[in-house]
């Protein structure tokens, strides 16, 4: 026997995943847990004969089956004898009754204590194969662990996690594992041979530097056409938010690190409101688009700390780019430079719109209109002509 599959239960394991997916929605729609049977000939008496159709919820087949028996449901049990296949998928499988053909079974757990007269083809999560049970020819198929109790008439071929074997083999047993089966003595007749997965293969120091590098060139280049277009398009606005940063980037950097804690705080707690639900998706694509803007802001800061001549914005934007990008791509050092980079980015900008507040507007804009003439007060102030007379000197000619 070899190990690839026979057209006949490749093709029985494709009908119970087909079988698995329409008994998901049909089971849905099961309002009793009591078995149902569908028979070919429905305004017939149904005799047990022919193929058989169940789903539900919980299906358990009691009566002797004279022919195939299909089942779809969550909890299924077999514990009638049927003399033709069983083709079953669910999530619990139970087969206690004997089944003359073959079982073709996809599930979570599935347990056999039942004898199955020839060969069985089943996926699952695990398989238990009990004392009782049995198979009369092969057990093939794929599980994460397989314990056989029972008696297996000829081969065993599956690929498992934890095989477990306290039964017998009557012939060969082959199976692909990471580990090793444990097999009690004699119970294999046959030879024993464990297929270990293939190992992925690790990328040597050569081929990671090269990974590393083709990275770096695609961060510059990707990177470097940003920080180019922020510094043609916005070269005032860059300079305006980088000015935060100059004479105290301490300050920056401590506001950005508050905020980076308060504010994600406060979206989740809108987010659990009814009301404040849009105002936190505002909120957050706000933030977002503050916290992306930073390596534009930083890449500039960066440019103006090495250039403190009049270069042109775009020289300041690319070099300070190039300089954190590489930053960026060395080990642990981009840790700190990432933090580095969003804090001070976040407290620069953040501060700027601090400074431009709409109500620091409107108190401007509210003194200017009393006029020169006039103080904060409302009273006389200097108009910026001549100084104001003292008192008890008569008021200059003109007056």
């Amino acid at each position: 026997m070899r190990l690839s599959p026979s057209p006949r239960r490749a093709l029985s394991a494709i009908l119970a995943a087909i079988i698995l997916i329409l008994g998901t929605g049909t089971g849905a729609f099961a309002f009793s847990p009591v078995p149902q049977s569908l028979p070919v000939a429905p305004y017939e008496q149904n005799d047990n004969t022919g193929p058989q159709f169940y789903n539900g919820i919980t299906v358990d087949v009691r009566d002797e089956v004279s022919g195939d028996v299909y089942v779809s449901a969550q909890q299924i049990t077999i514990s009638g004898n049927v003399t033709g296949d069983v083709i079953a998928a669910g999530q619990t499988i139970d087969i206690t009754g004997n089944v003359d053909g073959n079982v073709r079974l996809a599930g979570q757990d599935v347990t056999i204590s039942g004898e199955i007269s020839r060969s069985g083809t089943i996926f699952a999560s695990t398989v238990d194969l009990t004392e009782s049970g049995s198979f009369g020819d092969d057990l093939v198929g794929a599980a994460g662990d397989v314990d056989i109790a029972g008696a297996v008439g000829r081969d065993v071929q599956v690929g498992v996690g934890d095989l477990t074997i306290e039964g017998t083999v009557g012939g060969n047993l082959t199976y692909s594992s990471n580990d090793d089966a444990r097999i009690a003595d004699g119970a294999v007749s046959g030879t024993v041979e464990r297929i270990a997965p293939p190992d992925s293969d690790e990328p040597t120091q050569g081929e990671r530097f090269v990974g590393w590098l083709l990275g770096l060139l695609y961060a510059l280049v990707a990177l470097s056409l940003i920080t180019l277009l922020a510094g043609w398009l916005f070269p005032r606005l860059l300079h305006n938010v980088t000015d935060r940063l100059m004479p105290n980037p301490l300050k920056a950097l401590l506001v950005g690190f508050v905020a980076s804690i308060v504010v994600p705080f406060a979206i989740v707690l809108l987010l659990f409101t009814f009301v404040g639900a849009p105002l936190a998706l505002a909120i957050l694509l706000v933030w977002i688009t503050l916290t992306l803007a930073t390596f534009v802001f930083s890449s500039y800061y960066i440019g103006r700390l090495l250039f403190r001549g009049r270069q042109r914005p775009l020289v300041k934007a690319l070099v300070g780019g190039a300089i954190l990008i590489v930053a960026l791509h060395i080990p642990w050092l981009n840790i700190a430079v990432w933090l580095g980079m969003v804090f001070l980015g976040l407290g620069a900008q953040l501060l700027v719109i601090y400074d431009r507040r709409p109500w620091r507007r409107v108190s401007t804009a509210s003194q200017d209109d009393l006029g020169p003439g006039t103080d904060h007060k409302g009273g006389p102030g200097y108009d910026g002509g001549q100084p104001p007379p003292s008192p008890g000197q008569p008021p200059p000619p003109g007056l």
